[in-house]
């Protein structure tokens, strides 16, 4: 059975504060977007001075390993019951509370910089993918930010713009979403690391894949998994998808189109991007929607059975076989990851859930 801790963690610095007594331990990560963990412990046990929400991190290890880290951000005390509920989100949750932008200072009248009054600016550039993360991430920490390492981020060949006005005032979290999920994107993480050999204290990195580029075992229905549930959706089949774009002050949008071949009737599906001003960025966005519509999707849940695999091994992203045969649902086809969730008991049992989705929607068209 896995041994696992709770460590308190200062979020800015990251320094290791504490180990938290826990009574219970839950914690999950999503496909491109933050996670959450939630912990129990006794009441008494926590300290008032150092144990903040917006202040602290819960990082999660599981035999001395970070599998786990996020910003803690509510907690609820319940003195009847002498108990502490924490729940804490991803390192991503903390980029949806900082903004693109910086202070320009107004030269005077000869020519010198003053401070104040000034005016903010936004943020404009093409770059590579990856260097849009990178000065977006770079931002936050320079800025007061959690010091989320960028090392690993490597380029990718898919020049991006973005141009975003103060008064548009970005987060960095929708930034980052909108840039992963057009067509031609990628999966992102945050991983947790011990940031020096004493493990006093743990740094975090946001690690960029391409879509489809990891893999799982393959997983048979009562063998070594049980899947619980397959839900079937149709409600985003697109004949064609349409993407608008911002008013260009004149009551004309510039907009793309992408079309899919269906055995259905005519379907539309229409996203508006209003911060985008030009079809060409606009394009992989129609291309996106066009992709989940190109099938019903299935949507698989089910429960690893306990000691076949380490939950490790199935990283949000990644695909792999899943079969089963039972009625309905006959399934022998690759499903990408979209959720694992691990539940630890007081007793350090450990359960692992999986969601999943049809592999097809995920498959880009861009080739740019």
């Amino acid at each position: 059975m896995p041994e696992y801790e709770v460590l308190q963690v200062e979020a800015k610095t990251g320094d290791v504060e504490a180990t938290l007594p826990v009574t219970g331990i839950s914690y999950g990560e999503t496909l491109n977007s933050a996670g959450t963990a939630s912990v129990g412990m006794p009441l008494s046990a926590a300290d008032p001075d150092t144990l903040k929400p917006g202040r602290s991190a819960l990082v999660v290890t599981r035999d001395g390993e970070t599998v786990w880290g996020g910003m803690l951000w509510t907690a609820t005390a319940d003195l009847a019951a002498g108990t502490l509920a924490l729940n804490a989100s991803g390192w991503h949750s903390y980029y949806s509370a900082c903004y693109l932008g910086g202070w320009v200072p107004k030269d005077d009248e000869g020519g010198r910089p003053q401070v104040i009054p000034g005016r903010w600016k936004g943020y404009s550039g093409t770059k590579d993918q990856a260097l849009l993360l990178t000065d977006w991430i770079e931002w936050a920490n320079d800025n007061g930010g959690i010091g989320t390492d960028t090392s690993r981020l490597t380029t990718t060949g898919r020049i991006r713009s973005r141009d975003w006005g103060f008064a548009e005032f970005k987060n960095i979290a929708e930034a980052i979403n909108e840039l992963a999920d057009e067509d031609g994107g990628f999966d992102f993480r945050y991983e947790t690391f011990w940031a020096n050999g004493k493990r006093t204290r743990v740094g975090n990195r946001i690690l960029r894949t391409g879509r489809v580029s990891l893999t799982f075992p393959t997983l048979t229905h009562l063998v070594d998994a049980d899947v619980s549930q397959v839900a079937y959706d149709g409600s985003k089949l697109a004949t064609r998808a349409w993407a608008f774009g911002a008013d260009m002050g004149t009551g004309l949008k510039p907009y793309a189109t992408v079309s899919n071949p269906l055995d259905a009737p005519t379907l539309t599906q229409v996203v508006t991007c209003s911060d985008l001003k030009s079809t060409a960025s606009l394009t992989p966005k129609a291309g996106a929607l066009a992709a989940v519509g190109r099938q019903a999707i299935a949507i698989p849940t089910l429960k690893l059975y306990p000691g076949v695999f380490d939950p490790r091994d199935f990283i949000p992203g990644a695909y792999g076989t899943v079969n089963v045969d039972s009625g309905y649902v006959r399934l022998l086809e690759e499903f990408v990851l979209t959720e694992r969730r691990v539940e630890v008991d007081v007793n350090g049992t450990e359960a692992a859930t999986l969601s999943l989705a049809s592999k097809e929607v995920f498959v880009s068209g861009d080739s740019s």
